[in-house]
């Protein structure tokens, strides 16, 4: 076992705090919803990055680089100047939605090298110009673009141009728990001798402006060892800490106050305000930091004079008060000399570091299988570290932040709120994953749901910790409802947490031998809840067919699908109620779990049954008028109902016609042999319903090890569809599933309406409407998380059918391929987005040759939201390493399971590890 699986252990049985400390600090807390108290609710323009030196948030804190508690009220980030910049660079620059031609956007360049999961060893790399940063160039020449042309990237403005930039790597390790060491190293890359200010920030939290009665938390310089600079921090709550700066240091002191004269033109109550750094070493300003020395916000001021070629390296130590001694496996040697140099806090210094960096390599080594070649293993282990680093701490008190805008939902005399007025009962005050910390830094449900997939890779607990927590009263609202995210928590995202707590469970049984049968049924019972509320409130007309506005899929609809159609009437949604079979298929998985170890649990059974029927043949036959599937197409569509009774399908080719096909689950036939009666029952209500059996798929039919299938399409329906998916003229693309059909290139689908021509063709890059902010697009472009269900349905319809079943793959092509194949096939094409190709070059960064051809840039891998659907190159946000790093999930399970493990597991089987063919021919290439 590694020494992290140790540390894994402890911080779950023994509650030994490993994951106290993290990367639990947001990259841009300016621009959100939770800090926006304009009337009209627009966060971006009440809360900019100009004003984020100079105006201390409400509700948390942001950085570079930087970690936190697990309650971010102390923050440790990192700070440069490079001389010529306006401001120092404390936090990530990039674009409003308004400035740029494609929504917001980060325009920097950082990566999450590696991260284990209890963050004892982290490691983070940022390039920063030694040219002044071009902020005014990127803003003036993005806002001139159109929606038709490529986004303005930094690399674009030249300031990368003959290497001069430094490469600033930082990192963490864990003496103990509490005792964090800091390694910043500086490389110039460029051909002249350059000067950096080094300015590790340390602060608090600002809590005490808004809650009068908190204690005022303080950092004070103390006396040290010769050579080191020393702060004392004190905090009611986490007691005391001292941070050890190597090399003596001059500390710069000032409060982490509002500048008010700044922001708001009144005077400041302070002397020393929030941009007191910035304001001493960009402009001289002696008397912007405190010469008592003491505050609560400092940073260590290292001038750094690096040459070409060469580095240089900054220490510091955050520790308790008397640091732990090396409990945690520092050899004989090497607590030896600690012992001996005990008052030196960095006598251990660079031992901990090698052993923290040498204990993530062993932890990974039991994670990354063997097979998969060092290109592969490079782009699973940056995944993975992104997963990690991408944690945050999101304090969001929704009746507070009503309260104080003036729109307590209990008072009569008050404002209406632009958003959130119905989530009062919503307290947010945990670490939890995020999208992407800048471009996307608030939780949404369904994205992780997908995150909980890759990081159950290396923290089953995190993992499970983070799906219950949407579960608990204080998210979950009172009606049954998820909350979405910030910007409205009321909107809708696909139910797919059910499925991410199936898989889940089953990942931990296989692990340690038993599930955790306790935390199953906890979440079963708030799923109900969900549940109950998607059948009550999303099915109009009791047929078992649903809507739900756009379902994360932005603008993939003809129509915006969260507004009034401007036909009138409604849209009964492919996806909707593909959606709620997968959620029904989920729940049934979960009560045939419950019932092998409590009978009660059988009623459940009944019941998921009955609802999976009913939905999966709703898909198909309706009973009334036009339905959702087009015999003629062999296809799936929205159908739209005029308020005069008229029906029409909206016959665009796109991913809400292929979830149908995801809404498939494979179960074993234990539970009917230990409960004959749950069998005769189900026939029971089956035979007086033969349309469910003619409708989808027959769930009474036995396959390949006495299995039985829960599925919308039966063999025939499945044929067809598939030869849509695998046409790489239509869905197949050379790096995955198009969310839009390449035929809609030349055939775009138009249809007229309220005196206006609505109009959807394939788009494969960046979006070219406005809908949902323009800054993701679902026209074209292949999506991570859809391909994964794709591929899990895949893998179930194998374990029923076998390999008897074969389709051609690709359409057209004369190769015929079983599901399994057809399903690593689609893996090794989206696993090849990341990898580099025969000529050495990544699709996923396109024509941007520094990233193709720099050694210094090359292996350093992005985890973009989506990817050009002809191409492969990545697109919109550049971390969302949040559900795109669930390509690691994807590597590793086609490394490690093979066809014959799974014929003979069934669904176990993708979470058994065993090396594959799949992960050889990696290994060859």
């Amino acid at each position: 076992m590694a020494a992290e699986h140790g540390r894994l252990e402890q911080a779950q049985t023994s509650k030994v705090p490993w994951k106290k400390w993290g990367p639990y600090l947001s990259e841009r807390q300016w621009g959100t919803v939770r800090e926006d108290y304009s009337e009209g609710g627009n966060a971006w323009d009440y809360f900019s990055h100009d004003q984020a030196r100079s105006r201390a948030y409400r509700w948390g804190e942001d950085g570079l680089a930087g970690i936190s508690d697990d309650q971010q009220r102390l923050c440790l980030a990192l700070a440069l100047w490079n001389g010529k910049d306006p401001i120092i660079k404390e936090r990530l620059f990039g674009l409003t939605n308004s400035e740029s031609n494609h929504g917001e956007d980060v325009k920097e360049y950082y990566f999450y090298l590696d991260s284990t999961p209890t963050h004892s060893y982290m490691k983070y790399l940022y390039k920063y110009p030694q040219a002044a940063f071009p902020y005014a160039n990127l803003v003036d020449t993005s806002r001139g673009r159109s929606r038709n042309e490529f986004e303005y990237e930094l690399l674009d403005t030249g300031v990368f141009d003959d290497d001069r930039y430094f490469d600033v790597f930082v990192e963490y390790a864990k003496e103990s728990p509490h005792d964090l060491l800091i390694q910043i190293s500086v490389y110039n890359r460029g051909r002249e001798p350059a000067e950096l200010h080094v300015l590790p920030t340390l602060w608090f939290r600002n809590q005490w402006s808004w809650q009068p009665r908190v204690e005022r938390p303080s950092l004070q310089q103390i006396v040290g060892p010769r050579k080191v600079s020393v702060v004392k921090a004190v905090d009611a709550n986490l007691g005391e800490r001292y941070l050890y700066c190597d090399g003596e240091a001059p500390l710069l002191f000032t409060e982490n106050e509002t500048n008010t004269e700044r922001i708001f033109g009144v005077p400041n109550r302070t002397p020393y305000v929030k941009d007191g750094i910035n304001n001493y070493v960009v402009h001289g300003q002696e008397g912007a930091v405190n010469p008592e020395k003491k505050g609560t916000k400092v940073a260590a001021h290292y001038r750094l004079w690096v040459k070409p070629g060469e580095s240089r390296v900054v220490r510091l130590r955050l520790s308790p008060p008397e640091p732990a001694e090396s409990r945690f496996h520092l050899d004989p040697e090497s607590l030896s000399k600690k012992l001996a140099d005990a008052g030196n806090p960095f006598s251990d210094f660079d031992d901990v570091m090698e052993i923290r960096h040498k204990e993530a390599d062993e932890f990974y080594d039991t994670v990354i299988p063997r097979s998969l070649h060092a290109d592969a293993a490079n782009v699973m282990r940056q995944a993975l570290a992104g997963m990690l680093w991408t944690k945050q701490f999101y304090h969001y008190d929704v009746d507070k932040w009503l309260e104080e805008r003036g729109s307590d939902p209990y008072k009569a005399a008050r404002k209406q709120a632009p958003r959130n007025d119905h989530w009062h009962h919503m307290y947010n005050g945990d670490v939890i994953s995020m999208p992407d910390k800048w471009e996307y830094p608030w939780y949404a449900a369904w994205d992780l749901a997908f995150h909980v997939i890759a990081l159950t890779l290396v923290d089953v607990d995190f993992g499970k910790q983070q799906l219950q927590l949407m579960l608990r009263e204080r998210y979950l609202h009172p009606n049954g409802q998820m909350p979405a995210y910030e910007w409205n928590f009321g909107d809708v995202n696909p139910p797919v947490h059910a499925w991410s707590v199936i898989f889940t469970y089953r990942l931990e049984k296989a692990q340690k031998g038993e599930g955790d049968i306790k935390w199953l049924k906890s979440c079963f019972q708030k799923l109900l809840l969900n549940f109950t509320w998607w059948v009550n409130r999303k099915d109009r007309t009791g047929r078992n067919v649903f809507e739900g506005g756009f379902l994360g899929l932005d603008n993939i609809g003809v129509f915006d699908r969260s507004a009034p159609l401007p036909t009138g009437g409604y849209l009964e949604q492919a996806d909707g109620t593909a959606w709620m079979a997968l959620f029904a298929d989920n729940m049934l998985e979960i009560a045939m779990e419950l019932a092998m170890t409590d009978q009660d649990y059988t009623d459940m059974v009944h019941k998921f049954l009955q609802h999976d029927s009913l939905i999966t043949s709703s898909l198909v036959k309706l009973g009334e008028g036009i339905g959702m599937w087009d015999e003629e197409d062999g296809f799936f569509y929205d159908v739209l109902r005029l308020p005069d009774g008229a029906s029409q399908r909206l016959k665009v080719r796109s991913m809400v016609g292929l979830l149908p096909l995801c809404a498939a689950t494979v179960f074993e036939p234990q539970v009917f042999e230990k409960y004959p009666e749950i069998a005769r029952r189900f026939h029971r209500f089956i035979d007086a319903r033969p349309e469910l059996r003619t409708a989808s798929h027959d769930p009474t039919k036995v396959g390949v090890g006495g299995r039985h299938l829960f599925a919308v399409l039966d063999e025939i329906k499945l044929r067809r569809v598939l030869a849509k998916v695998l046409d790489e003229n239509e869905f197949l693309g050379p790096y995955g599933i198009r969310s839009l059909s390449r035929y809609h290139a030349d055939h775009p689908y138009v249809i007229q309406a309220g005196g206006q021509e609505y109009r959807v063709s394939y788009v494969p890059a960046e979006s070219d409407s406005c809908m949902f902010g323009g800054n993701s697009n679902w026209r074209g472009p292949v999506w991570m998380p859809v391909n994964i269900l794709v591929i899990r349905a895949l893998v179930n319809y194998y374990a029923f059918y076998g390999n008897d079943f074969t389709v051609e793959c690709p359409t057209g092509s004369g190769r015929y391929l079983n599901l399994y194949q057809v399903a690593e096939e689609i893996t090794r094409r989206l696993t090849n987005t990341f990898l580099k190709d025969k000529h050495g070059r990544r699709p996923v960064y396109g024509g941007t040759r520094k990233f193709q051809e720099d050694p210094h840039w090359r292996d350093l891998i992005l985890f973009y939201e989506y990817f050009h659907g002809d191409n492969g190159a990545g697109l919109g946000a550049s971390h969302q390493t949040g559900w795109t790093g669930i390509i690691a999930r994807g590597m590793h399970m086609f490394a490690t399971t093979t066809a014959e493990q799974l014929l003979e597991l069934g669904a176990r089987a993708t979470i058994v590890e065993t090396e594959s063919a799949w992960g050889a021919q990696l290994a060859e290439r």
